[in-house]
């Protein structure tokens, strides 16, 4: 930026500023800021998958029935339970996951113990079975 003084006929001494070299500033601050910037969902702002059914009579049973898959750690290695049946890997749990009714979304419900990928096969599994709402549902240390 350049401040020099510049005489005038009114005043003898003028301060003027060359706003090319500001202007060039802020539009370099303004790309990098751009061009930095992350653009994804905010976590924090996931919506729930679970809502309560306001028509239904009080006391009566819902026929709200989910599905749910543990994902387990066993001797053997991780393991997949779905109601009774346990499963060693993804392929045998997607093709027992085919025949669920898949309006009520799948819950992965994973306890303590089994690796993230374990997880990630899980819900893979639910994806690839044909559930539009996979649940990822952390179990309590105790359960």
């Amino acid at each position: 930026m350049r401040i020099k003084a510049k005489t005038n006929r009114r005043r003898n001494e003028r301060l003027t500023l060359n706003m090319a070299s500001m202007i060039d500033c802020t539009f370099l601050l303004l790309a990098y800021f751009l061009l930095t910037m992350v653009v994804v969902q905010p976590e924090d702002q996931l919506a729930p998958n679970l809502r309560a059914d306001r028509t239904a009579a009080s006391g009566a049973s819902s026929d709200f029935q989910p599905q749910i898959v543990d994902v387990q750690l066993r001797e053997s290695g991780p393991v997949f339970l779905l109601g009774d049946r346990v499963f060693q890997d993804r392929d045998a749990l997607t093709a027992a996951l085919v025949d669920l009714p898949k309006e009520t979304g799948l819950f992965v419900r994973v306890h303590p113990g089994p690796t993230v990928g374990a997880a990630a096969a899980a819900m893979q599994a639910g994806r690839d079975a044909g559930f539009e709402t996979v649940t990822y549902v952390p179990a309590g240390s105790g359960g």
